[in-house]
């Protein structure tokens, strides 16, 4: 099959397509033949190898350990293992092919791709193979870090990004008013997203308004947690996903992991920071919940430009720009 190939970290140059033996099947995976696969942040990460840390949470350290980009993907089954038991030939899915919390290559930048059965959900018809293929990652980031019960009043710093622009339609499925934070470029796209407010980032410091919340999700975590509390109301929540801007923030060895861990220290004296937590939702259920929300039109995600599998490297460059209106795709 043809795949794009990473023996090393570094430029997206280090991207190479060949021709590559198809991968083997377990008895609890599923082979798809990948129709599309969603170019995100966290592919730029392992291919640059950036933050370092990340080739010691499973990436490997001299190089990948797993040779082809990509994780999130959407597609048709092709085979399935003999335990599998929920999809069978010719069906449409979508799903990330990582398990659990990891920062590695996950094989979707290819023709075809194993993925276990319980990462994988069904395709709805009304969804283009492009638009279920940016859902994945962005969205199970989002469930996971929305808290319980209802949301209330909602701020998303970031609404027109890959996990913002899921973030604002998933807070407005669960009935929030969403005030969004955008580039002056971008706020209409927030608006079509679904956010009743927006602000213009570049005019105005969200954190200096005189309006208060219920949940701040910060996608790039441009302001400190210090003054993004102005905003919160006493029994608000304050949530950072973090974004290292293409490592043009974060450490260059821990990326943002030490804010992360400081503000999981302060929790402790924070009501307004959630407490850390075990492990997340059952990937299966959460994936049914994605699927539901496509399925009713709660989520209509926006694609701004599919580029064909070969093109991956400029891909990435297309990504880093930041001009991107909507999440991109590559296709095999």
């Amino acid at each position: 099959m043809r795949a794009i190939v990473q023996e090393a970290y570094g430029s997206f140059d280090v991207l190479k397509l060949r021709d590559i033996d198809m991968p083997a099947v377990k008895d609890d995976e599923v082979l798809v033949r990948v129709r599309a696969a969603s170019v995100h942040p966290d592919v730029w990460h392992v291919v640059t190898g950036r933050p370092y840390v990340l080739r010691v949470m499973g990436s490997g350290l001299r190089r990948p350990k797993v040779r082809v980009p990509g994780t999130d993907m959407a597609g048709v089954v092709e085979a399935v293992g003999a335990g599998v038991t929920r999809f069978r030939p010719g069906d449409e899915v979508f799903g990330e092919t990582l398990h659990g919390m990891q920062w590695k290559n996950g094989g979707t930048f290819a023709e075809y791709v194993a993925v276990r059965e319980d990462n994988l959900a069904p395709k709805p018809g009304d969804v283009s193979f492009e638009q279920a293929a940016t859902v994945p990652t962005a969205g199970l980031i989002t469930l996971m870090n929305f808290p319980p019960g209802p949301l209330g009043e909602v701020l998303v710093n970031g609404a027109a990004g890959g996990v913002g622009g899921l973030a604002v339609q998933i807070a407005k499925a669960r009935g929030a008013t969403v005030t969004g934070v955008e580039h002056t470029s971008k706020l209409d796209l927030a608006t079509s997203l679904g956010a009743d407010h927006v602000i213009d980032y570049t005019k105005e410091d969200f954190t200096r308004r005189g309006e208060r919340y219920d949940l701040v999700f910060d996608i790039p975590g441009n302001r400190p947690f210090a003054e993004c509390r102005r905003v919160l109301k006493p029994e608000g929540t304050y949530v950072l996903i973090g974004h290292d801007h293409y490592g043009a923030g974060g450490h260059q060895v821990l990326g943002s992991l030490p804010r992360m861990i400081k503000l999981m220290a302060q929790s402790m004296f924070h009501r307004q920071l959630p407490k850390p937590t075990g492990s997340p939702p059952p990937r299966k259920e959460s994936m049914a919940v994605l699927t539901e929300l496509l399925e009713t039109g709660g989520l209509t995600p926006v694609v701004d430009r599919a580029f064909p599998l070969e093109e991956a490297p400029a891909a990435l460059r297309y990504l880093t720009g930041g001009t991107a209106r909507g999440r991109i795709v590559v296709v095999p």
